[in-house]
């Protein structure tokens, strides 16, 4: 039995893996935390409308709760909370699953160094589907490189969504540059110009409810290679993190991604 916190509980994401881990036999949701605003009821079950998780406590204080878990899943969606929950969860040798994307390379070297106490898994998607994407946009690029063709990046989520582009997006042009060789990278174009050989273009889209779509578009003469992932439900998530939350429970301090959960 994995026992997990979710931080963030009553957001979009957090309710989902909170009702996804609920159903698992597997997992047991033992505490949620949340903004003190958000906060009308200290009782999940209440606050989410679900019998089975009433006497569930619901707090605004990570500390009163993470001492019954096994996992501590952050999708706060607050950067600067999500370093501290896992700065907490590392301290009480606590593994950590973060979700929350946006993080500055300070704060991604605060959580590296959280790691170094306890096991934290860190993706910026934890859909199983994007993350062979990832795998499927490096095995292109090393094959292409050199050989005359562009990245473009383009990515569409709903409205609300607060970081641009999408923490998948800079993923992706993470792994492009690394594999291609290409240090530029151009976030949306104006201007009277052509288009550099030595960049990589990452286009946001913002609207609706579109839950999240990315394509990655190898561009060359007389041909052009699309790598394309689009989710329907944010359940495609939910259970990637659910999945992901099983899987680092037992291992040892280090920093982790979905690559190690789907061994590729």
């Amino acid at each position: 039995m994995t026992r997990i916190v979710v931080c963030g509980a009553l957001g979009r994401m957090g309710r989902r893996i909170v009702e996804i881990a609920s159903e698992d036999p597997e997992v047991e949701v033992a505490g949620g935390v949340e903004h003190p605003d958000r906060i009308l009821s200290r009782d999940l079950g209440e606050a989410l409308g679900r019998e089975d998780l009433r006497g569930v406590p619901l707090t605004s204080s990570l500390e009163e709760v993470i001492g019954s878990c096994d996992v501590m899943v952050e999708f706060s969606g607050n950067t600067t909370a999500a370093v501290s929950h896992t700065r907490i969860a590392s301290l009480e040798g606590k593994a950590s699953v973060v979700g929350t994307t946006g993080f500055t390379e300070a704060e991604l070297r605060d959580i590296e160094e959280c790691s170094r106490k306890a096991p934290v898994l860190v993706s910026p998607n934890m859909s199983l589907g994007v993350n062979l994407m990832f795998r499927l946009v490096e095995m292109a690029g090393k094959v292409l490189k050199g050989r005359g063709f562009d990245v473009e990046i383009v990515e569409v989520h709903h409205r609300f969504k607060k970081d641009a582009p999408s923490g998948t997006a800079v993923r992706i042009a993470d792994i492009v540059r690394k594999v291609m060789g290409i240090e530029k990278v151009v976030h949306g174009r104006e201007g009277v110009s052509t288009r550099g050989t030595d960049e990589i273009g990452v286009m946001a889209v913002r609207g609706g409810d579109v839950v999240g779509d990315h394509t990655v578009y190898f561009l060359g003469t007389g041909e052009r290679l699309e790598i394309t992932h689009r989710a329907g439900s944010r359940d495609t998530f939910a259970r990637g993190a659910v999945e992901a939350a099983k899987w680092v429970k037992d291992k040892g301090p280090g920093l982790y991604s979905m690559f190690d959960v789907l061994g590729l």
